[in-house]
């Protein structure tokens, strides 16, 4: 008796998300942590993440700076962290008067701060509003990292460090993305809780 062929094709999604994964276990382990390490010491010294993807990925990239701001598994301060997507005021106005590829040039370069990080979020690499960040960032002396699906891709090029998921379809990419988002707040908590990054979060005459 031959299987369903929705199982068939859950089999194979499950089995394209473990390859993934495994790509992501072998070459991406470094580079999420060291991005954890590098932006724990940048937001405990008062710097900024921002973030922006579109569809799904402004999703994945909300996600990330809700668990910043908020937190992920342990208690923590607050830390600086916006999605670009959700300043839907911002957003509408800029892509009216502007065109949609600035939406979020633009706020980078309102909100951006020189060192700050800028993270993207695409599963094609190829998003045009996202590539203009990218440059609009460097420009502004911003960091910026991006999180694609396969490589190379015109966004992984315009970003200073990249982590390209070399996955077949944009679901699986995504899926790889979001435990991407997990490991670099597991990365980020494990550097704000060492003592060096506690002290950094203290300012004199108030608590950290």
């Amino acid at each position: 008796m031959t299987e369903h062929p929705a199982l068939d094709a859950a089999h194979l999604h499950c089995r394209s998300l473990q390859e993934a994964l495994d790509g992501l276990r072998r070459d991406g382990l470094p580079r999420i942590a060291d991005w954890g390490g590098r932006l724990a010491a940048h937001l405990t010294d008062g710097g900024r993440l921002l973030a922006a993807g579109n569809g799904g990925s402004a999703a994945q990239a909300q996600h990330l700076t809700a668990e910043l701001v908020g937190r992920y598994r342990q208690e923590r301060r607050a830390y600086s962290a916006l999605a670009l997507h959700a300043e839907t005021s911002s957003v509408t106005a800029i892509g009216n008067d502007y065109g949609f590829d600035h939406v979020y040039a633009r706020q980078v370069i309102a909100h951006g701060r020189p060192g700050d990080v800028l993270m993207l979020l695409s599963t094609s690499g190829r998003s045009a509003n996202l590539i203009a960040a990218a440059v609009a960032a460097r420009r502004a002396a911003l960091r910026v990292w991006a999180l694609t699906g396969p490589g190379p891709n015109p966004l992984a090029e315009a970003a200073q460090e990249a982590l390209c998921v070399d996955a077949g379809s944009t679901a699986t990419v995504q899926e790889a993305h979001l435990v991407a988002v997990h490991l670099l707040c597991e990365s980020f908590d494990a550097a704000v809780s060492t003592p060096f990054a506690r002290r950094a979060t203290t300012v004199p005459g108030r608590m950290s």
